[in-house]
């Protein structure tokens, strides 16, 4: 590694810490420690990680060398600190001498493991072991690992979540501090804690949440008076209240950062005496809160505001279901006129936004339905109607606001920060919106992007392009510093209204009210880096479940023909995106056996030499599943009709596993 450096940044190269953040196919960033020196993230090349692993803390030397348009580049040149001792691994090779190689979900493909044969206990091929790592290995080697426990097998449907808790080092069950310090509350909100705080319980209050939601930490009222002006208020738990700063609580809440949310289960950042009770703003029961009191005119601007302590009794939990059917008419309810003024302020919002700059992406969610036993049964299209849209808007209200505030105030916090797109992602971005037939001028503005997505309602590819759009930006993170958010068009942002499941939100609570001299860059850093890890882990838990479902529809029809949509066409072959569940799959261009397709950068299309057959991005085409390897969670598909039998297949996961695989 000396050589490594000297050759690579010479004499002039800068030394700095930071986590790095390992991509599936091998490359790396590493955030900074130093954010005030170092503000952008440090770019690190496959061949230069060495054996650093993702959420590991490392040393780097930062090249003197920038390129122009492009960010700064590094090598790690040593570990400071693993991020974990313990994988869960998939038994997905047994060698010759006995040995398993293993495959950690949690790496990727940039790093597997090897557990050493043993004459008192054997393993078979998707076996999920938990394991404790005695030796990291280099970068090309596995890491040498001795097993903890065996979990159960890649074919139980419910080790998914148990898996992914202990492979991406989710904190689960929570210490006898914490419980003993929760058992010491009260069941009930008591006539103290009402001491000193705003009595809104004369205000017409409810939630509006998913028909799953389990803890409410968001309630609104809204009136309008005589003048058309409208009297918003967003109740917020008060959990602040319970979970004072150094306590147990706040100790373990600060080393989750966030709840974590699983197809079917979450693991809380707050115990459910807290979380699903006492800070829960349930229907017609006392609840406190921090809530934002706004006025704002007929046109929706706001005129003033107050923050203020608060008591509530909200006097019913809506679904997003239940609300839409009142508003349209097909339910009643006495609340019927603060709905329908909900959705007039709402729209009067959303065109605000649109002025500002902001792009609409309102995307329908999928929800892969699980049973008891963690199996996927099937989906729901969750839409994204105006129940979703007037809840979300009333937040980003308040969440501005609360920003607002801190300025004025002078006063430091965590802010919620988006900045702009490289100019390489968005130009891909912009690519691809021309070659769906999408016209954009040579110097793209922000309203050219609006222009294009209203466009795009009334168009097959909206779906497509919202989620490009979204690929094309930089990680929305916390900091201390506010240099504004990018999506939302918004100079001023933070997060104020979910503190049940963020610990972001906790802390700004905290500090409009009380004084708080903690370092917010390390807690902002933190919560940030803890956000990635459990995003990791439930993009694993959720792609597995996909993966589940097209098997069982694979089992119930093996011909079963899948119309997808193009998404991305690259040199080396097709992605695409299968809908109704959004599982991206890809062909290999080896795998197209009716021609020879040569790849076109300027069009960015395959294009056949013989018969003249073309794939763009946008376009629809026929797919039939030919495989699925649960272990390494990839899928083989072949284009149109069922293929001859290629040379690299995966065994195929219905049938029991056999003794021993073949090394790829």
């Amino acid at each position: 590694m000396e050589k490594l450096n000297k050759k690579f940044c010479g004499s002039k190269g800068v030394l700095t810490q930071g986590t790095i953040h390992v991509h599936h196919k091998g490359f790396a960033f590493v955030s900074p420690d130093d954010c005030d020196k170092f503000p952008e993230d440090i770019f690190i090349p496959k061949h230069l990680k060495g054996n650093a692993v993702d959420g590991d803390r490392v040393e780097i030397v930062i090249s003197p060398d920038r390129k122009p348009d492009k960010g700064p580049e590094g090598l790690v040149s040593s570990i400071i600190e693993r991020s974990k001792e313990e994988l869960v691994g998939v038994v997905w090779i047994i060698k010759s001498k006995g040995d398993y190689l293993l495959y950690i979900q949690s790496l990727g493909q940039s790093k597997t493991a090897l557990v050493k044969k043993s004459n008192k206990t054997q393993y078979n091929i998707g076996d999920r072991l938990l394991v404790k790592v005695i030796d990291w290995g280099d970068e090309k080697e596995p890491a040498i690992c001795s097993v903890i426990d065996k979990l159960g097998t890649i074919e139980q449907a419910h080790t998914d979540i148990p898996a992914a808790i202990k492979d991406f080092g989710i904190r689960q069950e929570f210490p006898k501090r914490v419980s003993s310090q929760v058992s010491a509350l009260s069941s009930n909100v008591e006539k103290k804690d009402l001491e000193g705080r705003t009595d809104l319980t004369h205000l017409e209050t409810f939630t509006i949440d998913p028909d799953t939601a389990r803890d409410f930490d968001d309630a609104l009222s809204l009136s309008e008076d005589k003048n058309g002006h409208f009297h918003l208020a967003v109740h917020i738990a008060d959990v602040s209240h319970y979970v004072k700063e150094d306590s147990p609580l706040d100790i373990e809440a600060k080393m989750r950062s966030n709840s974590t949310y699983f197809p079917g289960a979450c693991v809380p950042m707050l115990p459910e005496e807290l979380s699903n009770h006492l800070c829960s703003l349930k229907e017609k029961v006392i609840r406190l809160t921090i809530t934002v009191l706004m006025e704002l005119d007929s046109m929706g601007t706001v005129l003033g505001y107050t923050i203020v302590r608060g008591f509530i009794n909200s006097q019913k939990r809506f679904t997003y279901k239940g609300a839409k059917e009142i508003l349209d008419g097909s339910a009643k309810s006495p609340h019927y006129d603060a709905l329908k003024r909900m959705e007039k302020l709402c729209l009067l919002l959303k065109e605000k936004r649109f002025k500002r700059g902001s792009v609409d992406l309102a995307l329908p969610d999928v929800v892969i339905k699980i049973d008891k036993e963690g199996n996927p049964t099937g989906y729901e299209i969750v839409e994204y109607d105006i129940t979703h849209q007037l809840v979300e808007e009333f937040m980003l209200k308040a969440n501005e606001i609360v920003a607002e505030e801190f300025m004025k105030r002078g006063k430091q916090a965590i802010f919620r920060i988006h900045e702009p797109p490289g100019d390489d992602n968005l130009a891909d971005f912009f690519a691809l919106a021309r070659s769906l037939g999408f016209p954009l001028p040579n110097k793209v503005e922000i309203e050219d992007i609006q222009k294009l997505f209203e466009l795009a309602k009334s168009s097959p590819h909206a779906e497509q392009l919202s989620i490009a759009y979204i690929r094309s930006m930089k990680l929305a993170v916390y900091s201390k510093e506010n240099v504004g958010h990018y999506g939302l068009s918004l100079e001023n942002y933070c997060h104020f209204t979910s503190p049940i499941r963020r610990y972001s939100d906790l802390i700004v609570h905290r500090r409009l009210f009380e004084k708080n001299e903690k370092d917010l860059s390390l807690i902002a850093k933190d919560c940030s880096e803890k956000e990635r890890v459990s995003f990791k882990a439930e993009m694993s838990v959720l792609t597995m479940k996909k993966l589940r479902l097209l098997r069982s529809y694979q089992a119930e029809d093996p011909s079963r023909i899948y119309t997808a949509t193009v998404s991305k066409i690259k040199q080396f072959g097709i992605s695409f995106e299968v809908p109704p569940i959004q599982y991206e799959g890809f062909i290999h261009i080896s795998d197209l056996k009716d021609d020879y397709y040569e790849y076109n950068s300027n069009t960015g299309s395959l294009t056949g030499q013989s018969g003249g057959k073309c794939y763009k991005v946008g376009e629809p085409i026929e797919v039939l599943l030919e495989e699925i390897d649960l272990i390494v969670m990839e899928t083989k598909w072949a284009l149109n009709c069922i293929p001859k039998k290629s040379k690299k297949r995966f065994p195929r996961q219905k049938k029991k596993f056999s003794k021993k695989r073949k090394k790829r």
